[in-house]
């Protein structure tokens, strides 16, 4: 297994390099001047020509391209031209946000779409099974925006009077704040050191944060924010995993296995979790991983209509502000971070099912 991830990793390489080269050039590509955009446009042609000598917009792209490959490897993403703070520090403030919206996303998806999937393969023809995929293709053909939008109008204003009022956009509401639980036990860590860095990242996912230090108070209102987008973000991946779910269920319930575990008198119950769900879960754990990319895209959507302030909605503001190293860093982290997710999962087969072997 070592060696085969290994072998994974290293061929990761050059498709981070390829995302690499792809995100350097679509940034540049992108139509209007950075100039203009984050000065205005009556920003006169000598103001510009400074402020691309400042930045480092004035020389030829393949030295861009070279300056911007060192600093990658010596890990430096270089300093927001919009912000004019180090990339790094605003990945720091800004994953953990995406981060815990995604998880959140992934874990209600998988948690809804494996048990119906499972439900509409044993109910094969039945109304549940046409009502399972009716909503399942219902939910893999709404977009996002649309349905972030549509639950931020029904649960904010047409249920605001009622116990089922949700807060339609932020994280935490005004007058609450999520201090960091290494401030709350009074650790004493020096600010902008390594530790602090490492411990601030944890402390800005704001359940975990609130677990940690206790405060319950924060933790209801955080989840009570998370509830709608992730909803929103959660919808087509739980659609396409309830999909999977019920094929792969349906390929392996017709194996002969199966009618001898039934011709034995086991219990159907034990045939379905036992014999059938475990077989059939190799592909839904592959499609799980694939969508990863889903709630990394969705997220730039949903967290801009919902007001979170997360790797999506800044990436969003960067590309808008062509803010160039925002959108190369943010955009690096994300495909390292799918390749990683997608070679765990690869590995899992393994104990999935012990009957593969990683060579």
């Amino acid at each position: 297994m070592t060696q085969y991830a290994i072998r994974r990793i290293l061929y990761s390489i050059p498709v981070i390099f390829g995302i690499l080269v792809v995100t350097f050039i679509m940034a540049r590509a992108i139509p209007g001047d950075p100039c203009k955009a984050m000065l205005g446009e009556k920003a006169s042609a000598e103001v510009c020509e400074r402020f691309n000598r400042e930045q480092g917009l004035d020389k030829p792209i393949p030295v861009q391209f070279g300056v911007y490959m060192k600093n990658i490897f010596s890990g430096d993403f270089g300093d927001s031209i919009r912000y004019s703070r180090p990339v790094a520090k605003i990945l720091l403030e800004r994953l953990p946000t995406t981060i815990e919206l995604g998880l959140i996303a992934l874990i209600l998806a998988i948690m809804v779409g494996i048990p119906a999937g499972v439900i509409a393969a044993v109910r094969r023809n039945t109304a549940v099974d046409v009502g399972v995929m009716i909503a399942a293709n219902t939910g893999v053909s709404m977009p996002v925006y649309w349905l972030g939008l549509l639950l931020a109008y029904l649960f904010a204003l047409v249920l605001k009077d009622t116990p089922f009022w949700l807060p339609p956009s932020g994280r935490i509401s005004a007058g609450l704040s999520a201090t960091p639980f290494f401030e709350v036990f009074q650790w004493g860590i020096v600010e902008g050191s390594g530790i602090y860095n490492f411990l601030e990242f944890f402390a800005n996912m704001y359940i975990f944060n609130s677990i940690i230090s206790g405060n319950w108070e924060v933790l209801g209102d955080v989840i009570k924010h998370l509830i709608l987008p992730a909803v929103a973000l959660s919808t087509i991946p739980l659609a396409i995993i309830a999909r999977m779910t019920r094929s792969s269920m349906l390929e392996v319930l017709r194996q002969d296995y199966i009618r001898t575990a039934r011709a034995k008198g086991l219990f159907e119950r034990f045939v379905i979790l036992k014999h059938a769900f475990r077989n059939a879960l190799l592909p839904v754990i592959t499609i799980i991983g694939l969508q990863v990319g889903t709630l990394f895209a969705g997220a730039v959507l949903t967290e801009t209509i919902f007001g979170f302030a997360g790797v999506g909605r800044m990436l969003f503001e960067a590309i808008t502000a062509r803010d160039f190293p925002i959108v190369q860093g943010f955009t690096v982290v994300i495909a390292v971070g799918y390749v990683a997710v997608n070679l765990l999962v690869d590995l899992s087969y393994v104990f999935i099912d012990p009957r593969i072997r990683l060579d």
